[in-house]
């Protein structure tokens, strides 16, 4: 079980998160689950979705390189197909059956489908509805039996108090004990003899509930075992880009066939300490199940995700530089509890080559190891998207939405470079602070869903917490500390009411909230505009993020509840009348991305 948080594949989820908006007409008739879209529901989005080209240049690449290129492709298409199985279980013959459709609504709907890889759409009202003739998908998506709900599992865990580890498990799938699906498990031990090595007493175990089978009985299968046809390919196209990286680059090679491993033995060690301590030349990538985000039953399951990326080497060096004396920032946070931490973060620019699975989308950066005893031993890697965060057109739409929420004079304060430091020192944030509770349990585990919730709030607040010392060490300018103020203050804006489920707008509408309440914004009613004091910026920031410090130590899930209720209220007169001049201006909901490495292959 992961001990720490699943938050950080989208630590700042793109300068574009705010895009939430509202549905015109057509989209207030929500369709069947059982009926396929209209042309005009399905226009309607596509009409409000923008596709972003990445493109980086690959030609300073050596041949081992180019060939490992294409073979980490190929190891994402594989995870993109297991996402998408995680995430419905009729995803990939839906996708099938739209690609063979030929006419021009087929089409739509299949570039539908690539935008939120699967047949579950987010409408403009911010609702989940399925746009073809598929069953909404539960909480628990298909990595638990489905349509299993939260009291049943928790019914089954007080019963069997035993099974929590299992069936808690990070890298795990649910099942319920019916003979077909265990015939159907110990096939695949007997088909790939290295999965029953691997994991002992795992065959012994499911041949026991196939003497008896009970659908009443849940039990757990490692991920290498339940997609042991994927897992066992892609660990033969991971081997076969290290043998080509390895003339170029042996640290990459070294971890591409640790992360090989990690596929089959579900346990990231070997590969995140490769990852973190490794000293890569010319690519970086990010593979496997890390963040929990799309398990809304229990919030503990990962789901698959790969991101291939080129180094901007010495943008990534001279930010290494700057980076030093992050002990003395960790010492500085609002609480009695400080711990050690490494001074040297293996933190790096990078363009976007290709993104698969969770990973896919707007994503400014990556934080990972998430549990709390590899980050203690190894620390963590920070992989900042340059090509994300400096793309012109998305700036241009938060800018766009950042002055549609402000007076004309703090609109101008707004800079693409205060977005890209954010989200740095977010990441860096996630670093920072307490990684268990005061009696040493695990976040997650005592704060449950809403673990990452307060963790992203968490890393938002300690991002302009410690700007002022930066300003103070001439890390800053003054302009460059206002403009990141007002990031911060962009990063809270939201143009719908955000579900509750949703832990990224939550947390930035109680930041919004907070901000109110201790005058750091202001809202003139008449024009429905705010202004911000930025006298009273760091003295709000620094008492929220007490509180959400403490919240953390303390693993208190009925305290953050109400933390949570008392703070995330929406009020339609103020946060709804901006959401309405936000949505006005915005012309893009949705952004789709196209990769020119894709192309051909």
């Amino acid at each position: 079980m992961a001990d720490r948080p699943h938050r950080r594949l989208a630590a700042a989820l793109s300068l574009t998160a705010l895009v939430f908006v509202p549905a015109p007409p057509l989209a207030a008739q929500q369709p069947s689950a059982a009926r396929e879209w209209t042309p005009a529901q399905v226009q309607e989005i596509l009409e409000r979705t923008q596709t972003t080209r990445l493109a980086p240049s690959l030609t300073h690449l050596s041949p081992g390189e180019q060939t490992a290129v294409g073979k980490l492709v190929e190891v994402g298409r594989i995870f993109q197909n297991v996402y998408e199985l995680q995430r419905h279980r009729s995803a990939l013959q839906i996708r099938d059956a739209l690609a063979r459709r030929t006419d021009p609504h087929g089409r739509n709907l299949g570039t539908l489908y690539n935008l939120f890889q699967g047949p579950i759409a987010t409408t403009l009202d911010n609702k989940r509805v399925p746009f073809v003739a598929a069953e909404e998908a539960p909480p628990g998506k298909n990595v638990y039996p489905w349509g299993l709900t939260k009291a049943e599992i928790d019914a089954y865990l007080a019963a069997h108090p035993g099974e929590r580890a299992s069936l808690t498990d990070l890298r795990s799938i649910v099942r319920r004990a019916e003979m077909a699906v265990l015939r159907r498990d110990l096939g695949k031990l007997r088909q790939y003899p290295v999965l029953d090595t691997l994991h002992p007493g795992l065959r012994a175990r499911i041949e026991r509930l196939a003497k008896a089978p009970d659908r009443a009985t849940l039990y757990a299968v490692p991920y290498s075992l339940a997609y042991a046809d994927e897992m066992i390919e892609a660990h033969r196209l991971l081997n076969e880009a290290a043998a080509a990286v390895e003339p170029s680059d042996w640290e990459f090679a070294k971890y591409l066939r640790n992360r090989a491993r990690d596929l089959l033995s579900d346990d990231y060690e070997s590969g995140d300490a490769a990852w973190i301590k490794g000293r890569f030349k010319n690519l970086n990538a990010q593979i496997g199940a890390y963040e929990t985000y799309d398990d809304e039953l229990y919030g503990t399951r990962a789901f698959y995700s790969l991101s291939l990326l080129a180094a901007r080497n010495e943008e990534g060096a001279a930010l290494r530089k700057a980076m030093q004396g992050i002990q003395a920032l960790e010492d500085s946070l609002p609480t009695e509890r400080h711990k050690k931490v490494q001074e040297d973060i293996p933190v790096g620019v990078y363009d976007v080559v290709a993104d698969f699975g969770q990973a896919r989308g707007a994503n400014t950066a990556t934080n990972l190891p998430n549990e709390a005893y590899l980050a203690a031993r190894y620390g963590s890697i920070i992989l900042l998207r340059a090509n994300i965060m400096r793309d012109p057109n998305i700036f241009r739409g938060s800018g766009d939405v950042f002055a549609a929420a402000m007076v004309p004079q703090d609109a101008a304060h707004l800079t693409s470079d205060a977005n890209f430091y954010r989200t740095l020192w977010h990441e860096v944030g996630h670093y920072l602070g307490p990684d268990v509770t005061r009696s040493g349990q695990a976040l997650d585990v005592a704060l449950g869903p809403d673990a990452s919730l307060l963790e992203e709030m968490k890393a938002d607040l300690v991002s302009l917490f410690v700007a002022r010392e930066l300003r103070r060490r001439d890390y800053y300018t003054a302009d460059q500390l206002r403009a990141l103020y007002a990031s911060g203050i962009l990063r809270t804006l939201q143009n719908n009411k955000p579900r509750r489920e949703q832990p990224y707008n939550m947390m930035q509408l109680m930041q919004w909230n907070w901000f109110l309440d201790r005058g750091v914004l202001k809202f003139d009613a008449t024009t429905a505009k705010m202004s911000i004091d930025y006298d009273r910026y760091h003295e709000a920031v620094r008492d929220l993020l007490q509180q959400v410090l403490a919240l953390q130590e303390n693993g208190d899930r009925a305290a953050a509840e109400a933390f949570i209720a008392r703070w995330g209220q929406w009020d339609e007169a103020l946060h709804g009348r901006i959401a309405a001049n936000v949505r006005a201006q915005q012309r893009y909901r949705y952004r789709l991305f196209d990769y020119a490495v894709m192309q051909g292959r």
